[in-house]
């Protein structure tokens, strides 16, 4: 049983990474394999009640691959981790088959962690459904499900349950789609309304400067200056190319 998840994951990985230049090279060259490979046998320990063993095991695969991924975590088949580097997989997580996690990703216990030895036994960290794909630096904390086909956005840090076939992006993660449709949020955005209100106050102190400034120039005529080719554009415009739309446009906001 564990050989064929073992060629599972080879055949997912070749499959999915566009780098992977043959089988022989996953299995020599991509830490994540090796990762999931190594906790096949530590998770396979850890159920028989060989903790200290297990950890071993487990402690060894984060030394020499950089993912530390607690025995008692569960896995799904074909669980691809990408890159990999300063994952880490908290004991009591549950991860779907078919899922992809990129490098600096934390699946974590959140709040329950502070309680120390008091959520010993408890379920504290996060369950993945099928599919489920989780962009670089993202941190999943506590015991929220996130169901199938969700996408996380890199740097996102998501606190709450998620349905399915969503995507999530932003510091809470909120959902921005759900079934391929744009989702209104109910809750405003704090940090993009503060962006927003900046951004309206930097234009109307402009307008003003440049009110003053025409007023310094008719009562001191000074020497001719190029006029600026700078065409206003309205905020609300698809085409604006101003950083700040920009920036929200591209987040979701």
């Amino acid at each position: 049983m564990m050989l064929k998840r073992v060629k599972e994951n080879i055949d997912a990985i070749f499959d999915q990474d566009p780098a992977a230049r043959s089988r022989l090279e996953v299995v020599l060259c991509y830490p994540g394999f090796h990762a999931v490979t190594l906790h096949q046998l530590s998770h396979l320990l850890w159920t028989h009640e060989f903790y200290t063993l297990a950890r071993c095991v487990s402690h060894f695969s984060r030394v020499t691959t950089g993912i530390e991924i607690h025995p008692g975590a569960t896995l799904g088949r074909r669980v691809f981790i990408d890159h990999g580097m300063g994952v880490v997989i908290g004991e009591t997580t549950i991860i779907g088959d078919d899922c992809t996690i990129y490098q600096g990703v934390t699946l974590g216990a959140g709040a329950a962690a502070r309680m120390g030895s008091a959520t010993r036994g408890t379920k504290r960290h996060p369950t993945l459904g099928n599919g489920v794909v989780v962009g670089s630096g993202a941190e999943i904390q506590g015991d929220i499900m996130v169901g199938d086909n969700v996408r996380i956005a890199s740097g996102s840090i998501l606190l709450k349950d998620v349905p399915d076939n969503s995507v999530v992006v932003g510091v809470p993660g909120r959902v921005i789609y759900r079934d391929g449709q744009k989702v209104k949020d109910e809750v405003p955005d704090i940090e993009a309304e503060a962006i927003k209100s900046l951004k309206d106050r930097i234009r109307k102190l402009e307008k003003q400067l440049h009110s003053v400034m025409d007023c310094l120039e008719s009562l001191q005529p000074a020497a001719p200056v190029a006029p600026v080719n700078e065409e206003e554009e309205d905020p609300t415009s698809s085409t604006s190319t101003d950083p700040v739309d920009v920036f929200l446009h591209g987040a979701g906001i």
